[in-house]
Parts: structure tokens; C-alpha cells; sequence
């Protein structure tokens, strides 16, 4: 594996090293020592799927506040998403930027998101599926979001969302 730094300091993309013959393609896609060596999270109590129908499917920005912030490993299983993540954390140097990899599934990368992230993609296919590891359980008490389109972040999606649910839609502005 390879680990991409992104303009989120502790972000990274995940690169898997495949090795192809007549058979197929074997790689490691996670491995907890290599992961631990970098400071990274290697526990996840939860993983999570998100299946969407059709291209231009917007979900987030999300994220879980306080003792229950949660790190992310993210990658597609099916399809190619526009996947972001927005630092919140006070006093990090990347405070307030944000970093995106294109997950692709016919490519097995991932998108680590450290804890205090906001986390939300676009996808760029239709059915396009993405999984998720999780540092920490769902805590409905802490989740929190922040609108996809406030100019403080002023990300460059690819284009215009042309799916959002009504709560991501209703998200407020970064305070």
C-alpha cells in the first residue's frame, strides 16, 4: 500500500499495490501494522454501506463531535465517487481546507479521514457504492453536519448535485 498526503493534514489516499496474472489481481488493501506505523486509526468497531442509485448523488458533510469523533476509511465497491473531507479541528494547520479523492472501484483505493473531519461525496456513476470503516460506533447524540456548498470551504465539486436528501440540503453554514 501507498498513502497519498492531501491538503487535510493526517488525510490520506490509499493506494493498493496489485499483483496481476492469468488468474486476477491479489492486493492488501489494509493492514494494521503498516496503518499503526503511520499514526493511524486501526480499529474499526463499525463499517458502513452507502448504495446510490444514480450520478450525481450528494451525501454530507457529516461528521460525529466530542468524545465520539470518528475516523474513516472509505473506498468504493462499486463504481467512482468524488469522495471530500473538510478539516474542523481547531488549531490544525489544515483548519478549514478541504482534500477529495476520487474513489474508484476499479482502482480498490480508499480515502483515510481522520476524527474531526467532515466527510461527504459526490458520485460520478450510477450505482455506484461506497464502504466504510469506522473508528467509532454510531452516536446519534454527537452527529453533526455542515452544508456541501458554504463558501468558507469553497470545495470544487466536479459539478452540481442533481440528488441530495432534504436533511443535507437543510444542513447550516460552518459557524
Amino acid at each position: 500500500m501507498r498513502f497519498v498526503p492531501t491538503a487535510v493534514a493526517g488525510a490520506f489516499a490509499v493506494l493498493i499495490d496489485a499483483h496481476a496474472d492469468d488468474r486476477g489481481m491479489f492486493a492488501r488493501t489494509f493492514c494494521a501494522d503498516t496503518f499503526a506505523a503511520l499514526g493511524l486509526v486501526v480499529s474499526y468497531p463499525q463499517c458502513n454501506v452507502s448504495q446510490n442509485h444514480r450520478r450525481g448523488t450528494l451525501r454530507g458533510l457529516h461528521y460525529q463531535a466530542g468524545p465520539k469523533a470518528e475516523a474513516k476509511l472509505v473506498r468504493a465497491t462499486r463504481g467512482r465517487a468524488f469522495d471530500v473531507a473538510v478539516d474542523l479541528r481547531r488549531g490544525s494547520a489544515s483548519y478549514l481546507r478541504w482534500a477529495a479523492v476520487e474513489l474508484d472501484a476499479a482502482q480498490h483505493n480508499a480515502f483515510y479521514i481522520p476524527a474531526g473531519c467532515a466527510h461527504g461525496f459526490l458520485t460520478l456513476t450510477d450505482d455506484c457504492e461506497l464502504f466504510y470503516q469506522m473508528s467509532e460506533v454510531y452516536a446519534p447524540e454527537t452527529q453533526r453536519g455542515v452544508r456541501f456548498d458554504d463558501p468558507t470551504f469553497a470545495i470544487a465539486w466536479p459539478f452540481a448535485p442533481t440528488v441530495i436528501s432534504a436533511q443535507d440540503a437543510a444542513l447550516e453554514r460552518y459557524a
